[in-house]
């Protein structure tokens, strides 16, 4: 079904050079079993010739904020990104609250979604933050699929530390029982998008030598805005905003040695490291790439473009050799 953006993501859509087109995905009655769900997609470059490449955004993104990265990795090769499920345009149906349920529906959609797309020969699945997160939990149950896995920044593959605690630890516990984009919601249109710019004062560091930060914080606020399913499922599977109820790190090094996997961190991230060199450690009947890009924090995709882009255009090579 043919999709017209509008607003602030027709903005940020039609910033791409290369050809491109926007549909709803109808996946069915995957999640939720009360009507069918609809995924918002971006397709780029659909005919090119490398091995197709699919994006898979953080918590609280969407399609729109890969904007400064489609032309370039889509040069060569067809590009797919979707707005997650409960997420952005996506429909918003209700998920489990059982952690272990609410990640199965994530990969269930996927794999709905990608037949649904016609994606029927292996590609590159290219996860950032939650979505790296995501994107391993349906390599481990779609293998066959996958070529190449690319992490950047991945949340949810350390394991919490037996001895969290203190002053910062109960704060984070009292956190993670509060909707954090409810204050955003209540302010409604017009505060909502100028709470976001305050919230959010990376943005112009970010996308301000490319758009108007308002367009950006604009997008967020609307991403943001409907019911807030995917954020409940999100909470369904964390513990305390840093760490998954069940990480992935131990999980991942079971997944198949002809599956690649390259780790794209930011120096000055949040994200731990050290699982990435956990699973370097543990595969080592396979090849496992771990990157750091210098002076970049959590969102590397938008903080360090060109450098990004070479990371994964690289792995992308691994694939297409």
């Amino acid at each position: 079904m043919s999709y017209d953006p509008k607003g602030a993501e027709k903005i940020l859509i039609d910033s791409i050079q290369t050809p491109h087109s926007t549909i709803l995905v109808n996946i069915g009655r995957c999640v939720g079993d009360t009507e069918d769900n609809f995924i918002l997609t971006l397709i780029v470059n659909k005919n090119g010739k490398k091995s197709p490449l699919v994006l898979v955004h953080g918590f609280t993104s969407g399609i729109g904020l890969w904007c400064l990265n489609f032309d370039a990795l889509a040069k060569d090769r067809p590009v797919y990104a979707m707005d997650l499920l409960g997420f952005g345009s996506s429909s918003r149906p209700h998920f489990s609250t059982d952690a272990n349920e609410a990640e199965k529906e994530m990969v269930k959609f996927i794999e709905e979604w990608r037949k649904g797309v016609q994606l029927d020969q292996n590609f590159v699945l290219l996860g950032h933050s939650m979505g790296a997160f995501v994107a391993a939990a349906y390599a481990l149950c779609h293998p066959d699929k996958v070529s190449h896995l690319i992490l950047a920044d991945p949340w949810g593959f350390s394991t919490r530390p037996s001895n969290a605690q203190g002053i910062a630890f109960n704060m984070l516990q009292r956190l993670s029982k509060l909707n954090p984009l409810g204050l955003m919601r209540s302010s409604g249109p017009t505060l909502g998008p100028q709470l976001v710019k305050c919230v959010r004062s990376d943005l112009r560091h970010l996308y301000g030598g490319v758009f108007p930060i308002s367009v950006i914080a604009q997008y967020i606020y609307d991403c943001n805005a409907k019911p807030p399913t995917g954020e409940r499922c999100f909470y369904a599977m964390m513990d305390s905003f840093r760490w998954a109820k069940h990480p992935i790190r131990d999980r991942i090094c079971e997944l198949k040695d002809n599956i690649y996997l390259t780790f794209i961190y930011g120096e000055l991230s949040w994200v731990e490291k050290n699982p990435g060199v956990f699973i370097k450690e543990k595969r080592v009947g396979s090849r496992v790439d771990i990157h750091i890009i210098e002076g970049a924090r959590h969102h590397v995709y938008a903080e360090k473009p060109e450098k990004f882009h070479k990371l994964v255009l690289d792995a992308c090579q691994l694939a297409d050799n």
